[in-house]
């Protein structure tokens, strides 16, 4: 009998995955399935950056790197802060890990152990509360509002935070739902937060530069009061359609920085090398790539929440960051889990149930509109079709 520690037992995943694998399974079996659950840029990573990465193989760049990451990356994400938010940010407070995912473990294993609590959105990001409860932490969701327009309430956050509060999780622009949380919350959140010294931040913001029709992505790196329990979580997944890559990068306040080397040093040792090249030239080089990119998200966020509100039973308010809707069903009669899964089986159409980002989830689904424009507007054809045949489970 082998003996696993009892951690594992709590420990979650992201239903995405298996979700995509399902999708791959039917369409092995000759099934046309459009995937509309997977949050993954449809496009190809633009050429210099692919560029860069060859360069660096041929420059012979195969070997370790600092377990922090390179310098001139280190260097490129401090000058992308500065231009995006004018904030000062040394290169030396950078960590360069492999994918957003990182961040998180690291941050939430700092602050996690039984006894604590610590807050995090829900509807949100499966993988914080996964990664709370393996700690033996207590995790105190957020909730995340449609009423609110997705944006969290500030005062709510800060009237969950106890005695036992050790660290909190915000994510704007938002995954599952698209919501910005507009800067008079954050005002009202970083002003609150001064009651609580003792008390770190992870704000996430790997999709800060995924806004639409002029709305501001407010860092939590433009609060000096806070930068020094801040951890901030970006990297180049989105933005520069990476997610295979599995590059990010992080802020850290200096107190932490060396825990979360030692961190790196015990598990990764280090992001491979070609691929911090590449970083390099996504943050230094020309953006018109991901330009063009958001601009076809947008055409096709106009395209889902136009669709998506046709459909019976459904409705759905517009995202204003990220490339996900997040319908509300819950007048369809189909529990959302269950209603994802039809979709699926009796469709081809892939999307994720409410549920699978938290408890506050029921009665919605997730619509990833990082696919084609042609796809989209055929996934919403098969789903008015499904949902007016079939109205209730």
């Amino acid at each position: 009998m082998l003996h696993t520690v009892t951690n594992f037992d709590r420990i979650g995943e992201e239903n995405a995955f298996a979700v995509l694998a399902r999708a791959t399974e039917l369409a092995s079996q000759g099934r046309d399935i459009i995937n509309l659950g997977i949050g993954q840029p449809d496009f190809p990573t633009p050429p210099h950056i692919v560029e860069a990465a060859i360069k660096a193989l041929c420059d012979g760049h195969h070997g370790y790197t600092p377990a922090t990451g390179i310098l001139p990356l280190r260097e490129a994400v401090a000058g992308d802060l500065h231009r995006r938010f004018e904030v000062e940010v040394s290169p030396a407070d950078v960590m360069v890990v492999p994918g957003g995912k990182v961040t998180m473990f690291a941050a939430i294993l700092m602050f996690g152990e039984p006894g604590a609590e610590i807050l995090y959105p829900d509807p949100g990001f499966p993988i914080y509360r996964s990664m709370i409860e393996y700690t033996g932490a207590t995790p105190v969701p957020i909730p995340i509002r449609e009423e609110n327009g997705f944006a969290f309430s500030a005062e709510e956050t800060l009237a969950l935070i106890g005695p036992k509060t050790r660290l909190v999780i915000i994510n704007s622009p938002a995954n599952p739902t698209g919501g910005v949380t507009p800067k008079r919350e954050i005002d009202t959140l970083v002003a609150g937060l001064a009651r609580h010294p003792d008390v770190a931040i992870m704000s996430d913001e790997i999709y800060g530069t995924m806004t639409y029709d002029g709305e501001e992505h407010v860092s939590l790196l433009s609060y000096p009061e806070i930068r020094d329990r801040l951890i901030y979580l970006d990297g180049a997944s989105k933005t520069y359609a990476m997610t295979g890559w599995r590059l990010g990068w992080s802020v850290w306040p200096a107190r932490l920085y060396d825990m979360a080397r030692k961190l790196a040093v015990n598990s990764f040792s280090c992001v491979n090398a070609p691929t911090q090249w590449a970083g390099v030239a996504a943050l230094n080089g020309p953006q018109d790539a991901p330009a063009e990119m958001m601009r076809a998200f947008d055409q096709r966020r106009a395209l889902v929440v136009e669709g998506l509100n046709r459909l019976p039973g459904v409705s759905c308010i517009t995202p204003k960051g990220a490339f996900y809707a997040f319908p509300n069903v819950s007048k369809t009669g189909w529990k959302a889990k269950r209603l994802a899964a039809a979709l699926l089986d009796g469709a081809g159409v892939a999307t994720i149930g409410g549920p699978d980002f938290g408890i506050h989830g029921e009665g919605y689904i997730r619509v990833s509109y990082a696919a084609s424009a042609d796809n989209i507007a055929r996934a919403l054809d098969r789903m008015g079709f499904f949902l007016a045949e079939r109205r209730a489970a």
